[in-house]
């Protein structure tokens, strides 16, 4: 096969080789995994349980990019969408295997990650936002969901820091939340208990092709890691590899989001669900600390926080819950979701034999994580993924010409 344009690395002084012509490869494993936010570990994790020999190699530490941000919520209802009928089919058959998920995942780590199927409150604070809402559950209705239309009242109740200009809510009772930290903890701690190894501070910088087949990668300090598949998990990153020939290559992009975490009363806390207006969403966690998100920032790669971000996070989540005025302001953080042209996530095989993607997942990696992880250890098998999955397989973008 004619050399790889700017891929010829892996090949000078033999498979295996490193500068200097000394080898430096761990053992052949079948699977190789790059990126390890929740979206990679889970996958090895699954991978390592079917009977497979797993290593996960990551550019800095375990959950440090787009894990490390993500507010949690696992809301497929009060987060339905027009035009995207098929991710919320996925996002659903997600939701529904999460407590299955949480328990094992919990008894396989030994510790808890904080998930809790407590509900949504979305709420309307002016007429405007009221007609909104009101035409965002008359789509939920029609979509077979379970949503409730309540008054003011009512909404108090559920939620009594409610500001009084609240005029009506949708309770999606069947949304849950996780604490996305606590979740990259327990998925290192059992996917190291089932054998998979996990290598930080490696990032990928050249392809390993033979005979048109992907078999695995040389990091940049010169590593050579053999395995029988790849899966691209790079979050936002999976869109620019270097190592990848061009045409291989997923047309995610990165969108910017940053969040406040605030520390709140764990006896009293500020809300017991998550609740959301048109402009913002605030989510409890079972320690106290509140999230407060999020921003959506097309600014290619840059995560600077800014003040102006943080301020209209602040005012709108008092604007819906005052008394969050008073609690410590404990962190601003920046981060980058994976996006797609069509807000979908790419999972399935690759344009490159060996190679395949479980990335592109936006606002929903949390969410998707369950399922995603199934689909790929089933794929890794030579067995079909769930049927959900399908509709997420990378030719539906359109030839590589044509997907960005």
């Amino acid at each position: 096969m004619p050399p790889t344009p700017g891929k010829q690395g892996p090949q000078q002084g033999g498979p295996g080789a490193a500068p200097g012509g000394q080898a430096r490869g761990l053992p052949t494993s079948d699977v190789l995994v790059v990126g390890a936010g929740v979206i990679g570990l889970a996958c090895a994790w699954r991978a390592a349980q079917r009977g497979m020999s797993v290593c996960v190699i990551d550019r800095h530490a375990p959950g440090s990019g787009t894990s490390r941000v993500a507010a949690g919520m696992l809301a497929p209802v009060g987060e339905a969408s027009w035009g995207e009928e098929s991710l919320l089919e996925l996002n659903l058959a997600s939701a529904s295997a999460y407590p299955r998920f949480a328990a094992e995942l919990e008894e396989a780590a030994g510790s808890g990650i904080d998930y809790r199927r407590h509900g949504a409150l979305h709420v309307a604070l002016d007429r405007d936002e009221e007609e909104e809402l009101r035409r965002r559950h008359r789509y939920q209705e029609g979509m077979g969901l379970e949503t409730e239309w309540i008054g003011p009242w009512r909404c108090r109740e559920l939620e009594p820091g409610l500001a009084t200009a609240c005029s009506a809510g949708v309770h999606a009772r069947e949304d849950a939340s996780v604490d996305p930290r606590a979740l990259v903890d327990a998925l290192v701690l059992a996917a190291e208990r089932a054998g998979v190894t996990v290598i930080p501070n490696a990032e990928a910088a050249a392809a390993l092709i033979e005979s048109d087949r992907l078999r695995g990668v040389r990091t940049a300090d010169g590593r050579v890691l053999r395995a029988g598949q790849v899966v691209l998990a790079c979050g936002p990153w999976s869109g620019r590899p270097d190592w990848l020939p061009a045409g291989v290559v997923p047309p995610v992009r990165p969108v910017k989001g940053q969040v406040l975490y605030l520390r709140g009363n764990r006896a009293h806390p500020l809300c017991e669900r998550i609740v959301a207006t048109q402009r913002v969403y605030v989510a409890p966690r079972g320690d106290g600390r509140i999230v407060v998100g999020a921003t959506v920032e097309e600014q290619s790669f840059d995560t600077t926080v800014t003040a102006g971000a943080a301020h209209e996070l602040l005012r709108e989540c008092c604007r819906v819950l005052p008394e969050a005025a008073e609690l410590e302001l404990l962190e601003v953080v920046a981060g980058l979701r994976p996006a797609t042209p069509d807000n979908s996530p790419v999972i399935g095989r690759g344009a490159l034999d060996g190679l395949v993607l479980a990335t592109g997942h936006f606002r929903n990696g949390i969410l998707l994580t369950p399922i995603t992880a199934d689909a790929v250890a089933a794929l890794l098998s030579g067995d079909e993924p769930p049927g959900p999955v399908a509709p997420m397989a990378l030719e539906r973008l359109g030839p590589p010409a044509s997907r960005r």
